[in-house]
């Protein structure tokens, strides 16, 4: 309850900014300024230390190499500031999660309308599909958060976990009753895959799949345990497949058949489970109410996520030695993330004019 009561309380908070903002221009004679319009917005989930020149995180090559120079602040959030350059490409850090992305839909002072979104960051990747270093583009944010849950040391004998969908009977099961998960006016729309706009993401994989990718020695000797497993014994490259986002951080063997699984079930077989982690399935949640309340567009969202470690452990190996082993892989990810993502902003900023009206990869209306 008292999680809950502060959160309320900083949300009233920051409903009273954005209205004594609003009526301190309504009361100001002069003309308002322009709303700033966001070419591009890079959202990372956290930093190491500074946002440039220290040890490097999800967000500080970004920062860096896209120079990233200049701040503006964000009405209602005093500790958070976007980064810009002069070239209409804007970062932002999310220091307190979803909040930042609500404060700057609601800061007046900008028009998100025609603003393109990336999601980055680092995730654990499934071996069956991919090497740690590798990037991909995702499809379809899928939501493992809420289901049921039984032990698996009590489950029937012929089920191959205890994880399921609320209202479903049995693993891999569909709920008889979407409304568990929602009802036809809800933004989740029934499913817990939310859809990205697969005409801009492909355009997006096929302008950055020939990148040249970051490999390192430390990681490279981690493939050589990965005999039988021939996707995970390559230098890491770029591919599309889909994002898996719950809360809480899982591993092993029979919990990444369980993810496979899942996304399968939820995107109806169209889906291959690649990277898994804790915040995108929230950031997507979110996304979809601004989009739903008229602050954004949900076509122009991407999410590029690159993986620092695999989500189980190889073979003949002890599960517990493999949990928290990102550290040999994580620098790795956090360089290919942007060298991946780098010539699409890019793209879209040379091309405004054009980008701004017209969605790439859709076709002219």
């Amino acid at each position: 309850m008292l999680s809950f009561f502060k959160h309320s309380v900083f949300g009233l908070a920051l409903v009273l900014s954005v209205a004594s903002t609003h009526t301190a221009q309504a009361a100001s004679p002069q003309t308002p300024p322009a709303k700033i319009e966001p070419k591009v917005i890079i959202v990372t989930g956290w930093e190491n230390g500074a946002d440039m020149g220290d040890a490097p995180g999800e967000y500080q090559f970004w920062v860096e190499r896209l120079h990233l120079n200049q701040t503006v602040p964000l009405a209602g959030i005093k500790t958070q500031v976007l980064r810009r350059n002069t070239d209409g490409i804007y970062g932002i850090v999310l220091k307190d999660g979803v909040t930042d992305l609500i404060a700057l839909a609601l800061d007046p002072a900008f028009d998100l309308h025609h603003t393109y979104w990336l999601f980055t960051g680092i995730s654990g990747v499934n071996p069956n599909v991919a090497s740690a270093g590798s990037v991909a583009w995702a499809r379809w944010v899928v939501d493992a958060d809420a289901l049921r849950e039984i032990d698996d040391r009590t489950i029937p004998s012929h089920w191959p976990y205890g994880l399921y969908a609320i209202g479903a009977n049995a693993p891999n099961t569909l709920p008889s009753d979407p409304n568990h998960y929602g009802s036809v006016t809800d933004v989740a729309e029934l499913t817990k895959a939310y859809p990205l706009n697969q005409q801009l993401e492909h355009w997006a994989y096929t302008l950055s799949r020939t990148v040249t990718l970051h490999d390192a020695p430390a990681i490279a000797a981690q493939r050589q345990n990965w005999k039988g497993y021939p996707n995970a014994q390559k230098k890491p490259f770029i591919l599309e497949g889909e994002t898996l986002g719950a809360y809480r951080y899982w591993h092993g063997a029979q919990r990444n058949q369980w993810a496979e699984d899942w996304v399968k079930l939820w995107t109806k077989n169209r889906g291959v489970f690649v990277m898994t982690n804790e915040e995108s399935q929230i950031n997507q949640r979110e996304m979809r109410v601004l989009a739903q309340q008229g602050y954004i567009d949900p076509d122009r969202i991407m999410v590029l996520r690159s993986g620092s470690n695999f989500s189980m452990p190889p073979r003949n190996q002890d599960i517990t030695h493999s949990i928290g082993d990102e550290e040999p892989g994580q620098v790795v990810a956090f360089d290919n993330n942007e060298r991946a993502g780098e010539p699409v902003v890019k793209a879209l900023v040379k091309q405004w004019p054009l980008y701004r009206e017209h969605i790439p990869g859709t076709q002219a209306p």
